[in-house]
């Protein structure tokens, strides 16, 4: 495949003095460029790639793309003001701007946003609409699903791209694609034209990334922003849904959107009453445009009311009916790590849960309270590398909820293991709670279960889904459903193997 230097100018709205040049391939990585190739390059976390472009020329590169002044550069160079919106820009046009081509809707939010995705797929697909799919677990294009990587947010530009000519290619009548913050901040979502933005909730997450709450919630809106200046698909519906009940909503309805539609339990245009939960999953009436539907769907606990609501009133704004709106909530799937049970025989609860934020924590850990009337023990733990705050905050709420937390490693990346862990224990015991630290996640799994009696809920949260774990600059396997089967077998006594993975024991 090429295209001319031209027709990717153009998608910059930039004039071009060479517009014939050929390009058969694009890359911000210098050492993917070979001969007719265009390098993107722009300031990364810690490298600037500006300093790349001699080696890419010399590779063969037939143009650069760039944000700083480059004089007597012996190829043509486009400027622009922010080389990551380019890198977007650019892959969309290479893919032909497939989201065009569809209906997109954009989840976003701190939690819930792959629970909200996998929703709205289960409800249009309902509905009788292809329809993809791309979250941080997978992507389902067709009847294909593919794992979307390791620890991964949004996809990079030119990979999201290529997936939305997937799903376009494949007749799809919308894309799902659950948009991170970071997806937003770092411009891999430009090229995409969203259709419907739903916001679940935004609380206290990624703010070494953008410095406090507002930078947070700018970046969140930046959906919003998208959203408005969007060109109009023939018979697709645009709106913003928005959570009535969080406090991000008087921030993000100011924003000026095609139209908003809101969604809660105490307010909002679709609303949820008479919520009742037992071993089945949950059930509650949703009212709201004139429809009163009986909803009836095995997911539990009261988060994923509001995960629930914001599909439903997103299935409202795209004109879905009741009866596919009914059949998608009663049919979902189990999501991968999101409060999944594992069974191994025993007398007591263990389960799996992605809960790395304090209201994802929180949230958890009242479902377990609702789920029995004995102990609620929890191992978690806190992330090296980001948001210091978030540490002391975790262990507040185990210490509120929880009769015992296991604070364990989770990702601590080159910070001293020990000292993340005592954060958490301090705040869990200044709560009124009971902590433990054990540095290796597999024994701190056994430590749990060795507390847990009879009716007991045992819960492991953090990493969910995840199938790594980063210690130094490493990733190690590692696969927390894996890890807690093993260790409930050995507990049991069905086995007497060494554990299933195996993790550095503690950072220097």
């Amino acid at each position: 495949m090429s295209m001319t230097l031209g027709q990717l100018a153009a998608a910059l709205r930039l004039p071009c003095q060479h517009p014939d040049i050929p390009i058969t391939h694009i890359s911000s990585d210098s050492r993917r460029i070979g001969p007719n190739g265009l390098f993107v390059a722009y300031p990364g976390v810690q490298v600037d790639a500006h300093r790349f472009i001699p080696q890419a020329v010399a590779a063969g590169a037939s143009a650069v793309v760039g944000e700083k002044p480059m004089p007597a550069l012996p190829a043509p160079y486009l400027r622009v003001s922010d080389g990551r919106w380019a890198l977007g820009m650019l892959a969309a046009a290479w893919e032909g701007f497939p989201s065009q081509r569809m209906g997109v809707i954009g989840v976003t939010g701190t939690d819930g946003k792959t629970t909200t995705s996998n929703l709205l797929h289960s409800i249009f697909t309902a509905a009788g609409l292809r329809t993809g799919l791309l979250t941080t677990v997978n992507a389902r294009i067709g009847d294909l699903v593919a794992e979307t990587g390791l620890h991964t947010t949004t996809p990079d530009a030119p990979a999201l791209q290529r997936y939305l000519r997937q799903m376009a290619d494949a007749g799809s009548h919308w894309a799902i694609l659950e948009t991170t913050s970071h997806g937003l901040s770092q411009w891999r979502v430009a090229g995409v034209v969203y259709d419907i933005a739903v916001f679940t909730n935004i609380t206290h997450e990624h703010l070494d990334e953008h410095g406090d709450y507002e930078g947070y919630l700018r970046a969140k809106a930046r959906l919003l922003e998208m959203l408005q200046c969007a060109p109009v698909k023939p018979d697709i519906s645009r709106a913003a849904v928005l959570n009535a009940d969080d406090g991000s909503f008087s921030l993000l309805s100011a924003y000026r959107t095609p139209r908003m539609v809101s969604y809660g339990i105490a307010r909002g245009d679709v609303r949820a009453r008479a919520i009742r939960q037992d071993p089945a999953g949950l059930r509650f009436i949703v009212e709201g445009a004139g429809r009163r539907l009986n909803i009836e769907t095995p997911l539990m606990g009261r988060f994923n009311v509001y995960n629930s609501l914001a599909a439903i009133a997103a299935a409202m704004v795209a004109g879905l009916d009741d009866e596919a709106i009914l059949q998608g909530l009663a049919n979902v799937p189990g999501m991968p790590g999101r409060m999944e049970r594992i069974d191994r025989g025993q007398d007591f609860t263990a389960i799996v849960d992605f809960a790395h934020t304090p209201f994802a924590l929180e949230a958890a850990l009242l479902t377990a309270r609702e789920m029995t009337d004995g102990r609620v023990i929890v191992v978690f733990g806190s992330a090296g590398l980001r948001d210091v705050e978030k540490r002391r905050m975790m262990g507040e709420v185990a210490g509120r909820l929880a009769d015992l937390a296991i604070i364990t490693a989770e990702d601590p990346r080159t910070e001293d293991l020990t000292s993340i862990m005592a954060t958490s224990a301090r705040a869990c015991e200044a709560a009124g709670g009971m902590a433990l630290m054990e540095a290796d996640r597999y024994r701190a799994m056994q430590r749990a279960l060795a507390e847990a009696a009879p009716g007991d809920v045992v819960m492991v949260c953090g990493k969910g889904h995840e199938q790594s774990m980063c210690f130094g600059e490493i990733e190690y396997p590692w696969d927390d459903r894996v890890a807690l089967t093993h260790a409930l077998d050995v507990h049991l006594g069905l086995r007497e193997d060494e554990p299933p993975f195996i993790l550095p024991t503690h950072q220097g």
